[in-house]
């Protein structure tokens, strides 16, 4: 099984390539990043959270399984919303973000067929948190200086596992 990228990785700051093969070997990738996702009790993952620089995300928001290719967000409600959120590349990190509640998200299926999603509550989140990692940005990225005094700690921790 694939591993997770886990901060302080830079690969998880890098902006992520347009998918533009939809082949068995896309299909097996999106297999792979179901597997991790459900096995590590995520609800969303993204391919650079498991070293694959391409713009895919797999998500499950209790709604049933979701692929998607080349995210974009095309509007975004004027509501925003603080939820706390954790990561599966910040283990044991949960902070409040601040997003809208409401997004318009469109992309690719894994046909390479065109998709739209009118998302809101949990699903708009994670919609948006996983094209966040597609773009090289981190939760940790949403938060107060003050706040990230607040987890300064747990990140030295993370910093410290990658050095062992």
């Amino acid at each position: 099984m694939l591993k997770i990228v886990t901060y302080p990785d830079p690969f998880l700051r890098q902006m992520a390539e347009e998918v533009d093969t939809f082949d068995d070997s896309l299909h097996v990738l999106l297999d792979q990043m179901q597997e991790v996702m459900y096995h590590d009790d995520g609800v969303g993952l993204a391919a650079p959270q498991i070293g694959v620089s391409k713009r895919i995300i797999v998500l499950d928001d209790g709604n049933g399984l979701i692929h998607l290719m080349n995210p974009e967000i095309i509007t975004s409600g004027s509501n925003e919303e603080v939820v706390e959120e954790g990561c599966l590349s910040l283990p044991g990190i949960i902070v409040p973000v601040s997003r809208p509640g409401e997004v318009v998200v469109k992309g690719l299926n894994e046909s390479g067929d065109p998709v739209k999603y009118e998302a809101d509550a949990l699903l708009a989140r994670i919609l948006q948190h996983e094209i966040d990692h597609l773009n090289g940005i981190l939760i940790i990225d949403h938060i107060s200086s003050i706040q990230r005094s607040l987890i300064k700690n747990k990140l030295k921790q993370l910093e410290k596992a990658v050095q062992s």
